[in-house]
């Protein structure tokens, strides 16, 4: 079983919400409802790991916050 982080973000054109997986190239989908979306993602990683495992871009790390102006 592998675990992978997820980042979702809501297009403000669709508002449909995008997902993609950082250090797997090509590993991303859409759904109207986060549900949607991940099972869309899983049928992605299928189509990547069907040939074995898919070469990774590189390690996620993690997010911070940066705050822009005066203190």
């Amino acid at each position: 079983m592998r675990t992978y982080t997820v980042v979702i973000e809501r297009c403000p054109e669709t508002h449909f919400l995008v997902g993609y997986i950082p250090c797997l190239p090509g590993a991303s989908a859409q759904g109207a409802t986060e549900e949607e979306l991940l099972a869309n993602l899983r049928e992605v990683l299928a189509l990547l790991f069907a040939d074995g495992e898919p070469p990774t871009a590189g390690e996620f790390v993690g997010t911070r916050t940066l705050t822009l102006g005066d203190p």
